[in-house]
């Protein structure tokens, strides 16, 4: 099991963010789906240990997110949905850092197949600050996975990009699916149909229906995704 999560909860003062939430992810494609404020970035951020759960568990790779954090960041890819850049550093150059902090072995071959991967090749010679936002999306996509990491947590990856742009991304999360274990977060439903394997809904905290595609809309009168989630979440 890559992710496992067992009745993981996060209170800030008085609001449960996250309550007693629990799942597991392997490889594939997992569909990280609520409304704003429902808990997502908070499960995103406690998976990649950015900050601490109050209670309950969670482990990446068989590695605690807390007592073995270190094992876990190794192992994990991450896309926060602000994707903080370096804005002076080129695209190039940018990677370099990165690769740096990863110790990777033969960094520049790797480099190289990273940027062919996410169609940086155009712009690896430009700053980052000089990219589109559709751009920066692709470089922040491309340090989530410069260390091939097993798992990757994506924030709203698709943010920003033209439709033809979209298309790439999503036959690259697609292929890395095939071997990685991926937990996707957006509000774009044609994309968790396109991509995801499986779909995971939280509501104010809580799961409330975690499930295939197929399964979902086999449970939900064969309703589209949008639908299923509307009815879902509406209160």
């Amino acid at each position: 099991m890559s992710i496992r999560v067992q009745a993981l909860t996060k209170v800030y003062g008085t609001q449960k963010a996250v309550d007693g939430i629990s799942f597991s992810a392997e490889p594939g494609v997992l569909g990280f789906l609520g409304p704003n404020g429902a808990g997502k970035s908070t499960t995103m951020k406690i998976l990649t240990g950015f900050i601490p759960q109050t209670s309950g568990e969670a482990s990446v790779c068989g590695f605690d997110v807390v007592s073995q954090s270190l094992d876990v960041r190794r192992r994990i890819g991450y896309l926060p949905e602000s994707n903080p850049l370096y804005t002076d550093m080129y695209v190039k150059e940018s990677l370099g850092f990165i690769a740096g902090i990863h110790q990777l072995h033969e960094p520049e071959k790797r480099i190289a197949e990273v940027i062919e991967q996410t169609g940086l090749g155009p712009e690896q010679h430009k700053k980052i600050g000089q990219l589109s936002k559709g751009y920066r999306q692709r470089v922040g996509l491309a340090q989530a996975i410069l260390h091939n990491p097993d798992v990757l947590i994506l924030d709203e990856p698709t943010s920003g990009l033209d439709p033809n742009q979209l298309i790439g991304i999503r036959q690259l999360i697609q292929e890395l699916g095939k071997t990685k274990t991926i937990i996707l977060s957006t509000h774009i439903m044609q994309e968790v149909e396109a991509v995801c394997s499986k779909v995971i809904i939280i509501n104010k905290g809580k799961i409330v229906a975690d499930d295939t595609l197929a399964g979902l809309r086999a449970k939900n009168n064969n309703d589209t995704l949008e639908q299923i989630f509307i009815s879902l979440t509406a209160n």
